[in-house]
């Protein structure tokens, strides 16, 4: 996250998970954060996940719909959706979907650097299991 200059970087392991969840998790941690640490700000969330920055569009849909999908089946992670929209009717957020896996063109690259450091997170901890 940035905020003028100053850069917090939030981040968690949770095993026996899907991306979607993951990139889900993400997203609300950091507006939970922000929405005790700085409940005024204008938010841009940059994100690779088209999962993640379609949702406010099918958000109408998904609530008409009670959080099903085609055949009556529950959407996947429909909690954690739910406690997305719940954020963005609580703060100025916008969402933002950049491409994934960028050439390194030599300028900062924040979503790679998330890769990194998640790719770092799970090495981590598959080490640590391996050790118990």
């Amino acid at each position: 996250m940035l905020t003028g200059t100053e850069k917090i970087v939030l981040h968690g392991i949770s095993p026996n998970t899907t991306h979607h969840e993951m990139e889900l998790t993400a997203v609300i941690k950091a507006l939970e954060y922000v929405a005790v640490q700085y409940p005024t700000a204008t938010l841009q969330i940059f994100s690779d996940s088209q999962y993640v920055t379609g949702l406010p569009a099918r958000k109408e849909k998904l609530l008409s719909a009670g959080f099903s999908v085609k055949k009556g089946n529950p959407v996947q992670h429909a909690e954690l959706v739910k406690t997305l929209f719940r954020l963005l009717e609580q703060l100025s957020v916008t969402l933002v979907k950049i491409p994934s896996h960028q050439k390194n063109s030599g300028a900062i690259n924040y979503n790679t650097e998330a890769d990194i450091l998640s790719r770092k997170l799970v090495r981590e901890a598959i080490k640590k299991h391996s050790h118990k």
